[in-house]
């Protein structure tokens, strides 16, 4: 399965009691729980939430995520539940369910996507985020986090944990990354998708400069049967769990509570 050079395990944490609906949390190509927290916060009592953060590996492939997430849920006495596939967590989302290995009971995918809608964009991010000097991009970060006290001004849980996420930023995170990229530039799913039974949900800014998501969902509505609903809100980025959690909280269970 994994390799064993791994210098982390795949983390796990759990928020609720068992009677809640639970809904499990697959980050995006950061890989890793910091920017959720306001998101999180949104649900508190309403449904029993698992989150995940990655490990830096460089060799695991979609199908040893998936493993290790399916045997972290069974330890922990999850049998099924809600996945929500966060850009790159939707390509897992989509390979638990294909695995058939643990129950899904419907998919959301939060600027997610099927098939990456631009394979030259997979393409001209992995070579760009493979030769940028971590230094430089630490230097960013750094921007970016200052920048985020205006931007997450009324996400104080994400505030709190800026200073965690730009700590994680590592050359071995950075090189996992791109290997995530891989993943995605290699992966289909759309035949997951068109044969797919559990409801599959869409979330997304409806200007995303990342991912497409005005594509992401035509192609849903024409071959996604089980596609029940998709909301994309304006005003908001890819990222729109951390930057629209109010938003994105409240959808998520008006879709569940159904």
């Amino acid at each position: 399965m994994a390799d064993a050079s791994s210098l982390e395990k795949l983390q796990i944490r759990i928020y609720g009691t068992v009677n809640l609906p639970t809904l499990i949390y697959l980050p995006g190509l950061h890989g890793d729980w910091t920017l959720i927290g306001d998101f999180r916060k949104h649900l508190t009592g309403k449904v029993r939430f698992v989150e995940f953060t990655y490990p830096r590996s460089l060799t695991w492939s979609l199908d040893d995520y998936a493993e290790a997430i399916e045997k972290s849920l069974a330890q922990n006495g999850i049998a099924s539940g809600w996945l929500l596939g966060e850009s790159y967590g939707s390509q897992l989302a989509w390979t638990l369910a294909a695995r058939q290995k643990f129950s899904v009971e419907a998919i959301v995918l939060a600027g997610g996507f099927v098939k990456f809608p631009f394979r030259w964009g997979v393409k001209f991010a992995r070579i760009s985020l493979k030769h940028f000097p971590l230094r430089l991009l630490i230097r960013l970060l750094v921007a970016y986090g200052k920048i985020a006290h205006l931007r997450f001004r009324h996400a104080p849980e994400t505030l709190t944990a800026l200073n965690e996420f730009l700590d994680r930023r590592t050359e071995l995170d950075k090189q996992a990354a791109v290997h995530r990229l891989d993943q995605i530039a290699a992966f289909d799913p759309r035949e997951i998708a068109r044969r797919i039974h559990a409801p599959v949900y869409c979330l997304g800014a409806r200007l995303d400069p990342v991912v497409p998501q005005i594509f992401v969902r035509q192609w849903l509505k024409k071959n996604c049967p089980a596609l029940r609903a998709a909301e994309l809100f304006f005003g908001f980025d890819h990222n729109i769990l951390a930057t629209a959690h109010t938003k994105c909280a409240r959808q998520i269970l008006a879709w569940m509570s159904r």
